[in-house]
């Protein structure tokens, strides 16, 4: 048989496949961001009929345009799933004025833990990505409801509230956003733990070119930076950026690039913390988390990211109870 005329494809000619769950503004404009990265084939999949179907196909109409060969499906069955190297959850409510993270948990919970137990079927190798709030409580369910290791399911968080003080810091100094490293640590919420000791301008620590009062005030505006979106929009919540920051985790692991990127990872005794899915420094790449870094804290900082994963205890606990 010739080359021409065989049906084999060698496992390198395959492309990787994302599946992105829940055609809401995060899922769509991740989807799009993937496709147009060239970082792999993507499954948009919704449980309302036609609106995936309807977002792929837009999308795909744009490919000559933007010059990517990712192939995107739109579909409501996740027999269109099977085999997908990653499976990001983005579906749930999004929150609205006045609502916190926490509050949409009993919602989310049940919605979340559905979508994981009907995805590990057919990619049961997969790693798992969460981006649905409560963010730190999903994670953690979406490891029990695919009893995979711990090591394959991650949260997105850190990557975002990262990039938000990033920009506030930018913004208030007037300098090249890419000019600024930041570090986040914590649960995805109010009690987050910006740390401004690692937070640096091409290696000048932000302390020697603000004051004190400032510093604060930035911080306080990231542990809102969600908040504020939604109180701006009145519609729903933040999406191109949280998309961005998923796109950023998915490229660590398909490139196998080794970042070194703050996600809600399972922690057994790194922080003196154990059995619990928290913001922290982990090193992203083909395995998924591969290594948890433990940055030096100081009494006051170890203090409040304990606080913190009080917080996202409670969550896990009420988020659990859908599981039974």
């Amino acid at each position: 048989m010739n080359a021409s005329s065989s049906s084999y494809t060698p496992p390198h000619c395959k492309s990787p496949l994302v599946t992105v769950i829940g055609a809401g503004n995060v899922g769509r404009t991740l989807t799009q961001r993937i496709a147009e990265k060239n970082l792999a084939d993507v499954v948009l999949i919704d449980i309302v009929e036609g609106l995936p179907q309807g977002i792929a196909l837009d999308l795909m109409a744009a490919q000559g345009i933007e010059l990517h060969d990712s192939k995107i499906i739109g579909t409501n069955n996740y027999e269109d799933t099977v085999g997908s190297d990653i499976v990001v959850i983005t579906a749930g409510l999004a929150r609205k004025p006045g609502m916190s993270r926490d509050d949409l948990i009993q919602t989310n919970a049940k919605i979340v833990a559905d979508v994981a137990k009907k995805a590990i079927q057919y990619s049961p190798n997969a790693q798992f990505i969460v981006i649905t709030n409560p963010l730190d409580a999903m994670t953690y369910l979406t490891w029990k409801a695919t009893g995979l290791p711990a090591s394959q399911v991650m949260g997105m968080a850190g990557v975002l509230d990262s990039s938000r003080l990033q920009t506030f810091i930018a913004m208030e100094l007037g300098v090249c956003t890419a000019d600024v490293s930041t570090m986040v640590l914590g649960g995805h919420g109010d009690l987050m733990l910006p740390l401004t000791r690692y937070c640096t301008v091409r290696g000048v620590p932000i302390a020697e070119l603000m004051d004190e009062e400032t510093i604060e005030r930035l911080v306080e505006r990231t542990r809102h930076g969600g908040a504020e979106v939604v109180k701006l929009l009145q519609t729903g919540g933040a999406y191109y950026a949280p998309a961005s920051s998923g796109c950023l985790m998915v490229e660590a692991i398909l490139r196998d690039r080794s970042r070194l990127l703050p996600a809600a990872a399972y922690l057994q005794g790194q922080y003196g913390l154990d059995d619990i899915f928290l913001g922290v420094p982990c090193r992203l790449g083909c395995r998924g988390v591969e290594s948890i870094l433990e940055v030096k804290l100081t009494d006051e900082e170890q203090k409040a990211l304990h606080a913190s994963a009080d917080s996202v205890r409670q969550n896990i606990k009420v988020a659990m109870e859908v599981l039974g």
